[in-house]
């Protein structure tokens, strides 16, 4: 196997508009830290297959396939998003949008020279996974009082003398610790851990951060402040569990070959969230009643499910129908599900329960269907569920269909 990595910056001018909320109070004024288009290819001397990560709110379908034309090298490509909610406003609207130019032309661009210099540092690599528990970063954000533990997964890529050449750090936590009010261009949380690895491991180690089944958890109860020192702070958290992950370093032997599989999924619609408008009106006064009350997790929560009533009378008009792409990979022995839009956490444990080996699942990639909700999700009238395009049952069909790529995978390298 031979393994390659590529790093592309993607600037942002003053002045361009941001996405991820909706009360922002203007475009961009600057730049707190460079965004990027990275990439990651994996080639066995028949097949490659290349994973890209951009610092961008989300990946639309036609982004998706612009980029993938834009890339004929790779033979199979898969885009993902990190979701920072301080970049460039990329058609984020729950069951999809186009893509605004100038980014679809100017994301897509990116990666190809992302991936073309993935290609040309291709070179023999076995790669090593470490799956752990990550406390204290991100949590259930509609639970203040549940346990702020999410799962964390790390691809060691080595090379033949088990030296660590890369890194995939695959996180499922939102990267929203930047606020609403701020207006510098920014990678949030996926930057500040990139960075932190960087830092500790050194120049000669690649370090690509994914955003995983994020859906629901974000560090809304975790965060101490809303600035680059918590940035910081948030960042090397992350950055020492993937270390102790890392360790100890010894490479397994694993066996060859790349395959990939994907297929499209029918999703059904929501019936309707009642009067959109009347419900924006009530939850209005549920955020007043909040702050009169003084309790900031209540004024919290309240603005949430306001936030969500919003997009509802905000977003594009529905298609009749919404479908996505789920996708999996086998790569030497990793194994790697990529997932539409923002899937629960509960998503990501249904693929891993269907599987006696691990997996690595990412959200966000090749398309944007909205939220992914657990069926159980529903009860609550909480931001994502308000807001999502797909109905009950929809994100255990997505499970279902990558758990089934994989197994077809598994078939194939078995016969």
């Amino acid at each position: 196997m031979r393994v390659g990595h590529g790093t592309v910056m993607l600037p942002v001018p003053a002045g361009t508009p941001m996405g991820g909320y909706l009360d922002r109070p203007g475009p961009s004024t600057g730049v707190l830290d460079p965004l990027e288009v990275t990439a990651i290819t994996w080639y066995d001397g028949h097949r490659r297959f290349a994973l890209a990560v951009a610092d961008v709110i989300c990946v639309n379908e036609d982004l998706a396939a612009r980029a993938r034309a834009a890339v004929p090298e790779a033979g199979e490509l898969w885009l993902a998003a990190t979701h920072t909610h301080a970049g460039p406003e990329t058609g984020c609207v729950p069951g999809g949008a186009p893509t605004p130019q100038p980014w679809r032309d100017l994301i897509a661009e990116a990666t190809r020279a992302a991936v073309l210099r993935a290609v040309a540092t291709e070179r023999p690599a076995s790669g090593q996974v470490r799956h752990g528990e990550l406390r204290e970063v991100g949590g259930d954000r509609s639970r203040p009082s549940g346990t702020p533990v999410v799962p964390l997964d790390v691809l060691a890529v080595r090379d033949p003398a088990g030296r660590t050449s890369g890194v995939l750090v695959v996180l499922p936590v939102h990267p929203t610790v930047l606020p609403a009010a701020g207006r510098l261009i920014s990678a949030d949380l996926a930057g500040a851990v990139r960075a932190a690895l960087r830092a500790r491991l050194g120049p000669r180690v690649w370090v690509v951060v994914a955003t995983g089944a994020a859906g629901d958890i974000s560090t809304r109860h975790t965060r101490r402040g809303t600035d680059r020192a918590e940035l910081d702070r948030l960042g090397a958290l992350v950055a020492e569990r993937c270390l102790e992950l890392l360790n100890p370093t010894a490479p397994s032997p694993e066996p060859e070959g790349v395959g990939w599989a994907a297929e499209r999924v029918r999703l059904g619609r929501v019936d309707g969230n009642g009067d959109p408008e009347a419900l924006v009106a009530a939850l209005r006064g549920a955020l007043a009643e909040a702050v009169a009350g003084g309790d900031p997790v209540a004024v919290r929560m309240a603005r949430s499910r306001l936030d969500g009533a919003r997009v509802l009378t905000g977003s594009a008009p529905a298609r009749p129908t919404l479908d996505a792409e789920v996708g999996a990979a086998r790569l030497g022995g990793v194994a790697l599900a990529a997932l539409p839009g923002e899937p629960f956490l509960g998503v990501r444990d249904l693929i891993r329960a269907s599987r006696p080996e691990p997996v690595l699942v990412l959200g966000y990639v090749n398309g944007y269907p909205g939220y992914l909700p657990t069926a159980d999700a529903y009860a609550r009238a909480e931001y994502e569920v308000l807001a999502a395009q797909a109905a009950p049952g929809s994100a255990e069909r997505l499970a279902r269909t990558a758990a089934d790529l994989l197994h077809e995978l598994d078939e194939r390298r078995g016969r």
